[in-house]
């Protein structure tokens, strides 16, 4: 990327043209890719009298600029039938040797004119809320996806490729991928976009920052991006790290992968926001915006009846409750979207509400009986993609109609994973005498190991036993081991065959020596 504003050529800073192709009057300069000498211009239809986007690409004298522009008109004819909200509709393209354009333009992309704001201009006035960037965000990162499902790329990493409607969903409007891009560049460029949104800088080139008027962010010293919430204190840790697992902004924030897994996530914390919006809304950093139902204007209200306060407050209590339960298992949920690799992603721990050896309600007295409850349960999977995280507490909760499964597989362990397991960990050091595996996955192989801690690589994990489960209820005596606080449940082998290789467990129960 260039950074030099003067080694642009002429027509990229100011242009003498009129008319382009004889039909297209050009209106203003609204944006600058200075990496493939492209230019993005509004202008006026003279013959069907509306405004359209045009791209055009022009000739800076560099050697393989032709094959260059070339190439992205290629790929400009094949997005002719792509059809989403978040992306300018195609209207037409034209080839260097069309005889209609100007000697220094190599090729041109007509686009329909997306009305509404850069996004320079939407961050004008300080960040927005987190429901309202999602909601923003959204129709791009749905585009992507749809996008990498036919094929195509979107190359928006740009902050000038993007503009706002009027109703505020992001529209690719700059045409023409460039001939580097790739499907990463559209994981990365929502979450360029959605980083900006929520802060007002630039995560990518501190170059196209400056020609799109936005301020570059900051970096720490190893010139990783500093999480957004630095910047915007009361961010939530979920869109942060959506933020920087998308942009791949180093290892202890993880990574997301596809454009269908942002887009999934957007859509899951949008719906998460959106659940909470009748209670008032959690400080995030973001003044609130001229429509939300909650203001706080310092202004003094009516004076209250001490016992109607209190009867509101008991009502907005429960309701605050039963929404924060709710926003608990949807946060869990997104554990298995995220598409994180688990050595860096944000860990979400399950942790079960009864204490270790107090009774579950409904079930006979455990504490008598020596059983004891986990603290916590986490899927271990070294090899990355962990199976439903989001349901590894069903498989120790003692409710046999819950369950947690591995994957559906197609080939049995180890063609694609060494194995997957559930890590236990208890309060304290725990004496087991068994352990007792409720499952409906005949022959899978489970070997029983123990931890140091419940984040460990698995050759620091210690075998104590082995089972292969059988129809419903497999003991597995453990007298003579050591006291354990983690203990790994690793399966090796899956039940089933025929390419529908999983092993699901209904419940584990954890007896503790007595006397």
């Amino acid at each position: 990327m260039s950074a030099n504003p003067d080694s642009r050529p002429a027509a990229m800073i100011d242009t003498e043209w009129g008319v382009i192709a004889g039909r297209y009057e050009l209106l203003a300069r609204m944006g600058i890719d200075t990496s493939v000498h492209a230019v993005y211009w509004r202008a006026r239809d003279t013959i069907l009298q509306r405004d359209v986007g045009l791209t055009m690409l022009l000739r800076a004298g560099e050697p393989g600029e032709s094959d260059r522009a070339d190439e992205m008109v290629d790929r400009a004819l094949r997005w002719g039938r792509f059809a989403e909200p978040g992306c300018a509709r195609l209207l037409d393209v034209m080839r260097r040797d069309n005889g209609t354009l100007p000697d220094d333009m190599l090729g041109l992309a007509v686009t329909e004119w997306v009305a509404g704001q850069s996004l320079a201009e939407a961050v004008g006035d300080g960040p927005l809320r987190t429901t309202a960037v999602l909601g923003m965000l959204d129709p791009l990162a749905q585009a992507a996806e749809a996008a990498h499902r036919q094929g195509l790329v979107l190359g928006c990493v740009h902050p000038q490729r993007i503009r706002f409607t009027p109703e505020g969903g992001a529209r690719l409007a700059f045409a023409m991928p460039p001939p580097a891009a790739t499907p990463a560049d559209d994981v990365r460029a929502p979450a360029a976009t959605l980083y900006t949104l929520l802060t007002g800088h630039w995560p990518l080139s501190g170059t196209d920052a400056e020609l799109a008027g936005l301020a570059a962010a900051p970096r720490d010293v190893q010139d990783v991006v500093v999480p957004p919430g630095i910047l915007r204190p009361g961010l939530s840790l979920e869109v942060s790290a959506l933020t920087l697992g998308a942009l791949g902004a180093g290892g202890p924030h993880g990574r997301v992968h596809t454009a269908a897994a942002v887009h999934k996530v957007v859509t899951e914390l949008l719906t998460t926001e959106q659940e909470a919006a009748l209670l008032p809304p959690a400080d995030d950093g973001a003044p609130p915006g001229t429509d939300e139902v909650w203001h706080d204007d310092g202004a003094p209200g009516p004076e209250v009846d001490p016992d109607r306060r209190r009867k509101l407050r008991i009502g907005m209590g429960g309701l605050g409750l039963a929404a924060a339960v709710v926003i608990v298992y949807v946060l869990i949920q997104l554990g298995s979207m995220f598409g994180f690799t688990p050595s860096s992603a944000p860990r979400i721990v399950v942790t079960n509400p009864q204490v270790p050896g107090a009774p579950v309600a409904g079930a006979p007295d455990q504490a008598l009986s020596g059983v004891v409850l986990p603290a916590s349960t986490t899927v271990f999977a070294p090899a990355g993609d962990p199976d439903n995280t989001g349901r590894a507490a069903r498989a120790v909760d003692g409710d046999p109609t819950s369950s947690w499964s591995t994957f559906t597989y197609r080939q049995p362990f180890p063609a694609l994973k060494s194995g997957v397991g559930l890590m236990v960990s208890f309060a304290s050091p725990v004496q087991l005498s068994r352990l007792t595996i409720t499952s409906p996955s005949r022959g899978s192989r489970i070997e029983i190991r123990s931890a140091p801690t419940a984040d460990v690589p698995l050759a620091q994990t210690v075998l104590i036993g082995t089972t292969s489960l059988e129809e419903r209820e497999t003991p597995v005596p453990m007298a003579g081991s050591q006291p354990v606080q983690h203990l790994l449940l690793w399966i090796t082998e899956l039940g089933g065959g025929d390419g529908q290789n999983v092993t699901e467990i209904f419940d584990v129960r954890f007896e503790r020596a007595l006397g």
